[in-house]
C-alpha cells in the first residue's frame, strides 16, 4: 500500500508560541532535510508583493489558522516581521578623513567635553 502525503500550503494566521502573529501564505519547505513552514508575508499597496519570507520549525507554532486571502493579508497590514531592530545594531560612527578641514561638526562633536 503506498501513503501519499499532501504538502499543506494556503493563506493563513500564524502564531508563534503565543507571542507573534503574522499573516501571509504558508507553506511546508524542505531545507537541509529537516521541515519548515514558510510565511510569504505579502504587502500592500506602493510595496512589493512580498514584504518578507520567513521560516519557522513546526515546534515553534502556537497555532495556524487557515483563513482567506483578504483576512491574513490584514492581519500582515498589521503585524509586519521586521529582519532587525535598530538596537540590535550598532550605531553608526563618523569617522574624520585625513586633511578634511574640521569646520564641519561630527557625530560627538556637540560638546567636547568627557563625562566619566
Amino acid at each position: 500500500m503506498t501513503e501519499q502525503t499532501s504538502k499543506f500550503e494556503g493563506w493563513c494566521i500564524l502564531e508563534l508560541m503565543g507571542h507573534r502573529r503574522l499573516g501571509g501564505h504558508v507553506r511546508e519547505q524542505e531545507i537541509a532535510g529537516a521541515g519548515f513552514l514558510r510565511i510569504d508575508v505579502p504587502g500592500t499597496v506602493g510595496e512589493p508583493e512580498i514584504v518578507a519570507t520567513q521560516f519557522y520549525p513546526p515546534s515553534s507554532v502556537y497555532c495556524l489558522t487557515p483563513t482567506t486571502e483578504e483576512v491574513a493579508r490584514a492581519v500582515a497590514k498589521g503585524n509586519r516581521p521586521a529582519p532587525v531592530h535598530r538596537w540590535e545594531l550598532p550605531a553608526p560612527v563618523a569617522e574624520r578623513v585625513p586633511g578634511e578641514a574640521d569646520n564641519h561638526p561630527m557625530v560627538g562633536d556637540e560638546g567636547d567635553e568627557e563625562i566619566f
